[in-house]
């Protein structure tokens, strides 16, 4: 490493031709690498690994003698040539950390001599290609961080030396291969993140060699096998987030190396008492087994006749789902196609201002449609913002891993030097921010606050308690709230969120602070992102869908804030904090107290006829002050929120029954 800076000379290619290698690593190079290279006949090995080239790498292809090639964390794009198959003497291909896109090509098949093959970080979405399998030579496959489809082939067992396989975060399904283990040779195997679902296979028993063993993040279900606990150079194994059910293991790796975060994430376990699991209950009459294996027969079929008389009520019903479902599978059909920028600039007429659905930090979003007739929203980064790479990468990383009902799902990307694009879910009925603030818009009723702060809430319990990693959003407010056509809440925006690691206590730098008013207080004098910030954001929103008032309004200002304004005017004063919309609404109007409409009369809010309303305005505004508080020891966990939610629309929608009832008599 010499920090050597500019382009990489044309004339590189007026070297001797006798040249046999070229290591450039770790400098700052720009450019592309240039077609004169061709002309160094003899490279055996090529490294610009480290820089901060772009372009494709279809100059190296002409290297008919490349052994070696390293393009590791540059800004390379394109798609990997087709005619790679014909570098058959390559020993090692490592184009990690790029954009390259497109699928992996089948000859990649035809490089027999090939022992690494490092293709993580990239954009690539097509499915693995069998003839990959087939490497009888190859030492170590890292695939993880792609947008990877389709099941894993089957012929393991041709890859006779294959020592490390790592295929994490990125969208396979389909049963675990039984052929993995059939060379035994394995030592590292990665195949979280993904959908692959079914029981570990037991040929799995096989692989006697692994030292690390990761399916974490899949759907895979069944029992653990008590075979991992005989695999003695087992020493990191993670099966959480899955499926999996009954008794853990003892012995080996469960007795020693694993902690409860290896294995939370699946409701079913039991044992093992002190990562925190309840005891497994054990039938210790042999008479009942009996009995048992009398009665099972007779529910089995009991159950069946219930089962078929629900499915004959429900038809109805299940088509309605069925529908939904085929939303959902068009969606994916989406995200497996290839999508370039010619497609996105046809899809919004040339990025007309017509389109544009909204504009922030890092650029627009348009809605689009594309070539099959699919509506889309398609985040176009500006690509002048220092930041707009990273906030690329950044919501790419959390939205590729996550999935939940409230999340906006991103469908597919588009990638190279100079342009940076996402394709999420269109959202027709707009942001929370428009219908809290546009004169236009129909009021939200109580209600619908209630459910859409839930929503909002259960996907932030997801990001901070249920999934793989922390997700810190770090710029909730109500313009990254949106709704689709059935008005169900999507949280979107994840361009500058954190991933954190550990316990409720951790904590990472936040190098972008959120938007002003939603920010906690201690981010001045800490400078971390934590899941108590991002608590505080929820309360600040939450105060702020209840009482119609940006926390930026103009009567706040100084030492005022929006939450001293409800604080001073909480418990006996609430009436005169909320929002007017709210008390309009057609919903309260009609079916809510006759104290919500008058929210100048005080006094009738005392009566007993209203006094349940009082209750909801009290426990309403005590959650958004709790979430807000100044202090984050006194802030609630999201899954507190979750919980405290429910039971308030349970609640509150119980109340609406009863006073209808009442005025029907």
């Amino acid at each position: 490493m010499c920090s050597f800076t500019g382009s990489i000379p044309a004339y590189i290619g007026n070297l001797s031709t006798m040249l046999d290698s070229i290591f450039a690593d770790f400098n700052r190079l720009t450019g592309i690498i240039p077609t004169t290279i061709s002309n160094l006949s003899d490279l055996s090995a090529v490294s610009f690994a480290g820089n901060q080239l772009s372009g494709t790498m279809h100059s190296v292809m002409l290297l008919e003698n490349l052994e070696e090639l390293d393009l590791t964390q540059n800004n390379m794009f394109g798609p990997i040539p087709t005619h790679i198959g014909a570098l058959t003497g390559l020993h090692q291909l490592v184009l990690q950390d790029n954009n390259f896109s497109g699928t992996i090509p089948d000859g990649v098949g035809n490089l027999s001599m090939l022992e690494h093959l490092m293709l993580e970080n990239n954009h690539l979405s097509s499915t693995i290609p069998e003839s990959l399998f087939h490497l009888s030579n190859l030492l170590e496959l890292s695939l993880s961080h792609n947008f990877l489809t389709g099941s894993l082939p089957s012929g393991f067992s041709s890859m006779e030396a294959i020592d490390i396989i790592d295929v994490s975060a990125n969208y396979l399904v389909g049963n675990l291969p039984t052929s993995f283990a059939q060379n035994g040779l394995s030592s590292y195997l990665d195949l979280s993140h993904n959908m692959l679902q079914g029981p570990i296979p037991a040929s799995f028993k096989g692989l006697l060699n692994l030292e690390v063993l990761n399916l974490s993040c899949n759907n895979l279900s069944g029992t653990i096998p008590k075979y991992l606990a005989n695999f003695t150079y087992l020493t990191s194994l993670n099966l959480s987030f899955n499926k999996f059910q009954g008794e853990i293991p003892d012995g080996g790796i469960f007795s020693k190396n694993i902690s409860s975060q290896s294995l939370m994430g699946n409701a079913g376990l039991c044992g093992a008492p002190r990562l925190g699991f309840l005891p497994c209950l054990v039938d210790s009459h042999p008479s009942n087994k009996h009995l048992l294996s009398f009665l099972i027969p007779i529910l089995m079929i009991t159950l069946g006749a219930i089962a078929i008389l629900l499915y004959l009520m429900n038809r109805k019903k299940n088509r309605k789902q069925s529908d939904v479902m085929a939303s959902i599978d068009m969606a994916d059909v989406i995200s497996h196609s290839l999508v370039s920028y010619h497609d996105i600039a046809r899809a919004t007429d040339n990025f007309s201002d017509g389109n544009i659905l909204g504009a922030g930090s890092f650029g627009k979003v348009y809605k689009g449609q594309l070539n099959d007739g699919s509506v889309v929203a398609i985040k176009v980064l500006n690509m002048q913002v220092e930041q707009a790479v990273r906030s690329f990468d950044a919501e790419c990383q959390v939205l590729r891993m996550a999935r939940h009902r409230n999340l906006i799902r991103i469908l597919n990307t588009c990638s190279n030097l100079d342009f940076r694009a996402l394709l999420l879910q269109y959202m027709p009925n707009g942001s929370l921010e428009a219908h809290l603030h546009t004169e236009n818009k129909e009021p939200l009723g109580f209600m619908k606050r209630l459910d859409i702060m839930l929503g909002v809430s259960e996907a932030m319990e997801y990001l901070h308690h249920n999934h793989c990693e922390v997700v810190l959003h770090c710029d909730l407010k109500p313009s990254n709230v949106l709704f689709d056509e059935d008005m169900t809440v999507h949280v979107a925006d994840f361009g500058i969120a954190k991933l954190l690691l550990g316990d409720d206590n951790s904590m990472v730098s936040a190098s972008m602070p959120g938007t002003i008013g939603y920010v906690a207080p201690e981010l001045a004098f800490m400078g971390k992102a934590s899941r108590k910030r991002h608590v505080f954001s929820f309360g600040i929103m939450f105060l702020e869908v209840f009482t119609g008032k940006r926390p930026t309004n103009p009567n706040f200002l100084g030492e005022s804030s929006l939450r001293q304004w409800v604080s001073q005017a909480f418990p006996a004063g609430l009436i005169n904090v909320v929002d007017e919309k709210l008390l309009q609404g057609e919903e309260i109007t009609r079916s809510g107290p006759r104290g919500f409409n008058h929210p100048g009369n005080t006094s009738e809010l005392a009566s007993s006829s209203t006094a349940w309303n009082v209750d909801f305005l009290v426990q309403t505004f005590e959650l958004g002050l709790e979430c807000s508080s100044n202090s984050p020891d006194q802030r609630m966990r999201m899954s507190d929120v979750v919980a405290r939610l429910k039971n308030m629309k349970k609640d509150y929608s119980a109340s609406i029954a009863t006073t209808q009832g009442a005025d029907d008599h």
